[in-house]
């Protein structure tokens, strides 16, 4: 199965491609909200563990809704791609996912993860 990992934003209101702090944290659950009251599929991912030097701390968060549009940043930009398309297989198949992104998985390379570090991302969609 081929991923775009390169995968841009495509609504204008998910333009918040930047580092995530926290009064960034709570705009990202306002849009996920919001896309939900619109009748959107969305998912949150979260940040949940990281070792060494990596791009986010645990707890940043990106939300996904159904057409591929994204807020937030669980990387910085490095593995955004990769965690939308599995944000979209999770509002497709409702199941959670459990990423694991670093230097020693493959992957990682391909999505442009080379800080050194690794990084898990807790993916779930929004009831």
């Amino acid at each position: 199965m081929s991923k775009d990992l390169n995968r841009e934003a495509t609504t204008s209101e998910a333009t918040n491609h930047e580092a995530t702090t926290g009064e960034d944290w709570d705009n990202v659950l306002e849009q996920a909200a919001r896309w939900k009251a619109a009748g959107k599929g969305v998912a949150l991912a979260t940040v949940v563990a990281t070792w060494g030097s990596s791009p986010r701390p645990v707890g940043s968060q990106l939300a996904v809704d159904d057409a591929g549009g994204f807020v937030g940043s669980v990387s910085g930009g490095c593995i955004e791609g990769a965690v939308v398309q599995e944000a979209l297989e999770t509002i497709a198949d409702g199941k959670v996912r459990l990423l694991d992104y670093g230097v020693t998985n493959s992957q990682a390379w391909e999505v442009g993860l080379t800080c050194g570090g690794k990084v898990q991302v807790f993916v779930e969609r929004l009831e």
